[in-house]
This record gives C-alpha cells, sequence and structure tokens, in this order.
C-alpha cells in the first residue's frame, strides 16, 4: 500500500452561499488537485465534501494521512462522531447533528481506509510544505466557486 497525503480546503461567497472544495493529493512524487463547488450551502459543508471526495478517490484500504484546517472536521470525525453514532446522530444537548448526511458518508468512508487526521493553520505564509499544500487547497476550493460563477 502507498501511504497518500491529502490536503483539503472548503470556502464559501456568503455563508450560506455559493461554496467550492479542494483537494490536493500527494503519492510519492505525484501530485493530484480537483475540486468542485455547490451553489446553495456552507464553508462547513464544503469542508466535509473536499474530506470525503479526497478519501473517496483512494482504493479501499489505502493509508492516508489528511490534513484539513478545520477544527470541526477533524474533532467531528475523531471525537464527536463516536457518541453521535452512540445517540442515534443527536449532539449532547439533544439536537440532531448539523450536516449528518455528511458526516455519515465520511464514518462510512473512514471504515474503508486507514486514515490519520491532522490539523494545519490556515492562510499562512512560511515555507513549510504543510503550508504550501493547504494554501493550494484552498486556492482550489476557492476556485470551485469561479467555477460556478463562469
Amino acid at each position: 500500500m502507498t501511504d497518500i497525503i491529502i490536503y483539503t480546503d472548503g470556502a464559501c461567497s456568503g455563508n450560506p452561499g455559493v461554496g467550492g472544495w479542494g483537494v490536493v493529493v500527494i503519492k510519492k512524487t505525484d501530485i493530484e488537485k480537483f475540486n468542485g463547488y455547490e451553489k446553495d450551502t456552507t464553508n462547513n459543508r464544503m469542508e466535509l465534501m473536499a474530506a470525503i471526495e479526497g478519501i473517496a478517490k483512494q482504493k479501499i484500504g489505502e493509508k492516508i494521512t489528511l490534513y484539513t484546517d478545520s477544527k470541526y472536521v477533524k474533532d467531528g470525525i475523531t471525537t464527536w462522531v463516536i457518541n453521535w453514532r452512540k445517540n442515534n446522530w443527536l449532539t449532547s444537548a439533544k439536537k440532531p447533528v448539523k450536516n449528518k448526511d455528511l458526516w455519515q458518508r465520511l464514518d462510512l468512508l473512514c471504515g474503508k481506509y486507514e486514515v490519520k487526521w491532522k490539523w494545519v493553520r490556515a492562510h499562512q505564509e512560511d515555507l513549510s510544505d504543510e503550508t504550501m499544500y493547504n494554501n493550494m487547497a484552498d486556492k482550489l476550493a476557492r476556485d470551485g466557486i469561479e467555477k460556478w460563477r463562469d
């Protein structure tokens, strides 16, 4: 199995509004970039869609390290989802989980892959690989919004 590194990001013009998501996949020396958009969405949904799309394009069983600048996504999939499942997709306040459809898709996907989740600070300017690829995913997400406008 190849170790795969994925950087994801979501963006929204208005919240809700037109949204885009971006993904950068690194396999050894190959880099694949792709993005998409939705007409009426939220930033959190786009962050989730980026993770879903990035993972779903890989071969089942792959080892993936996924970088996101969304604590909502990282904390949700590594911590909160455990209780959501136990509580029939209700929060600790007994309210329905927001974006349940996407959380369930992501949760199902994670059962088919070995995913290590990493948080990276957004919109940095240092010369690290993490910053470079996160900024690349951010640009792809913003470009997704522009695709809708074209």
